[in-house]
């Protein structure tokens, strides 16, 4: 009887701890705010970017996706994100969707162009790149290279025909 007393009490702590481990986790990401200021980015492809990804600037974090919402009329992706009180920049930044590493997840890299003027809060990042589908490329190749391989090969048979 004491064995199964004792198995109930290591079993309520784990269970006690692995609850406050995810309440923690999920109070520690909500209070992540970043105080700043909003500005507006539209995309044809926003593919691997989510809410909460980061916003940086020569691989320095800079601020956040705050959300993603789809606009009706161009069906572009509007990415809304939100940069740290007091990082500031010019009228002509350019902002990328790029892989963190071959397997990881997607971030917003910014980079500041040279115009005199900054963005204001809630201003829009005109020149934006879309997100490159890693997948896309690697078809692309494929087929391709098989292509040239079929082209080659049909020109191949017509030189002996000639010859």
């Amino acid at each position: 009887m004491k064995d199964n007393v004792f198995e109930a009490l290591v079993g309520s702590i784990v269970l006690a701890i692995a609850g406050f481990i995810l309440v923690y986790a999920y109070l520690g990401h909500k209070k992540e705010g970043i105080q700043g200021y909003p500005l507006v980015i539209r995309f044809e492809k926003a593919d691997g970017l989510m809410e909460g990804s980061d916003v940086k600037v020569s691989g320095i974090k800079v601020g956040r996706v705050s959300s993603l919402t789809m606009d009706k009329d161009t069906y572009q992706a509007v990415a809304h994100i939100l940069i740290n009180a007091g990082v500031q920049f010019p009228k002509d930044t350019s902002a990328a969707i790029v892989s963190e590493s071959l397997l990881g997840g997607k971030y917003l890299a910014l980079t500041p162009g040279g115009d005199d003027e900054y963005l204001k809060p809630g201003a829009e990042i005109t020149h934006a790149q879309s997100s490159i589908i890693l997948e896309s490329l690697i078809g692309q190749m494929v087929f391709n290279n098989k292509n040239d391989k079929k082209d080659t090969h049909e020109n191949d048979d017509k030189d002996h025909d000639a010859a």
